[in-house]
């Protein structure tokens, strides 16, 4: 990518004739821009997570390689979907509120400048900066949740058309699909095993009752699986011990087991689903059909919407840089504030003008042909 040699330049005043150069401003979006310091952070996260890929597939790397440019592109669909959010007053605070306190429950930190030293410590960012990307990426993603996914609808007649034409893909293996939590006794003297036990079987009360057993196996389980909210990968019949086959092979779906004591704790599982050998039925492969057909619909759509984001948005470009989502026909052209020069009228256009009085100037505005040509009393 060609770096500009005359950049337009962000100044402070030292004094009169004395300015310090802050930053580079490459691309202006409605109200917001993006700067080249920004843009090269993001290269360098790229080329770091390349030198990274050491055991990488080479299709991998090429596609590594392949967002680099792109890199712009998605600075300015950042921009573009946190405005709209914005438009739209999509509220984030709560999400982001919630996954915090979260997170500060995971690292068991309870004083909130420890935990802000921690989280700095972890990501390499200031909380205040941490937060603010957060709230950033969940507002983008509502927004494409809002706006573009949630207007994809697949008619249920062409999920079963979808299934008919695709049987042979369908054909199972019998294996069933658990979610665990695991109480850990390890360590603990009798007192803290039951005190472990009785935490077991009020969380199998609350599962039963109807909370959420991802939420529960998140903020409650010992076992690695808490973070992927106790989700286990599937078992055929003979990779699960005995004591464990009896408990939940025949049950139902959604079926929690009562605590199952072993030597390291007390385990519950939760029945997700328990797909039979042979051809399954189109109502157990419903949802898996409707993924396979929304996916490739959903990534053009986001690309349609953002492409439409650009038509309506004042966009402008510095030269030697670009942006590979370009809308076709949209005018980008950069306009350099310090190149626009006063526009003169008659006085006898201004006395045509009766009962008002204007400025005999004119300042064009950016990126079209209007003239903000008047103030009026």
């Amino acid at each position: 990518m060609r770096i500009p040699v005359a950049p337009l330049l962000l100044c402070v005043a030292l004094a009169a004739a004395d300015l310090n150069v802050l930053e580079e401003i490459i691309v202006k979006v409605n109200g917001d821009i993006v700067t080249r310091t920004e843009i090269e952070k993001s290269r360098g996260a790229l080329q770091a997570e390349l030198t990274a890929q050491r055991n990488a597939k080479p299709e991998q790397l090429a596609m590594l390689r392949e967002r680099e440019k792109d890199i712009l592109r998605d600075r300015i669909d950042q921009l573009l979907l946190i405005q709209k959010g914005k438009e739209l007053s999509i509220n984030v605070d709560p999400e982001i509120t919630k996954q915090l306190a979260e997170i500060q429950k995971q690292a068991n930190i309870a004083d909130p400048d420890k935990f802000q030293a921690y989280v700095k410590e972890q990501t390499g960012m200031a909380f205040e900066d941490y937060k603010a990307e957060m709230r950033n990426s969940m507002l983008t993603q509502r927004v494409i949740r809002q706006e573009v996914g949630g207007r994809i609808n697949i008619p249920r007649s062409e999920l079963q058309a979808y299934y008919e034409q695709h049987k042979a893909e369908f054909v199972r293996q019998e294996q069933v699909f658990l979610r665990e939590i695991f109480i850990s006794t390890e360590g603990k003297d009798a007192t803290g095993v039951a005190a472990a036990d009785k935490k077991a079987k009020d969380l199998v009360a609350r599962a039963r009752k109807g909370e959420k057993f991802p939420e529960l196996a998140r903020d409650n389980s010992d076992s690695d699986t808490a973070k992927s909210f106790g989700e286990l990968p599937p078992f055929k019949k003979e990779d699960l011990r005995a004591d464990l086959v009896e408990a939940i092979w025949n049950a139902p779906r959604n079926f929690v087991t009562e605590p199952i004591k072993n030597d390291k704790g007390f385990l519950i599982l939760k029945v997700e689903e328990h797909h039979q050998a042979g051809q399954a039925r189109f109502e157990e492969v419903e949802q898996e059909i409707m993924e396979r057909l929304y996916m490739p619909r959903f990534q053009p759509k986001i690309r349609e919407y953002l492409t439409q984001l650009r038509q309506d948005a004042f966009l402008e470009i510095k030269e030697g840089w670009t942006d590979s989502g370009a809308a076709p026909g949209k005018g980008t052209r950069w306009t350099d504030p310090a190149q626009l020069k006063p526009e003169t009228i008659s006085k006898e256009q201004v006395s045509r003008e009766a009962g008002r009085k204007r400025l005999l100037w004119a300042i064009p505005v950016p990126g079209t042909s209007r003239s903000s040509s008047s103030v009026s009393k």
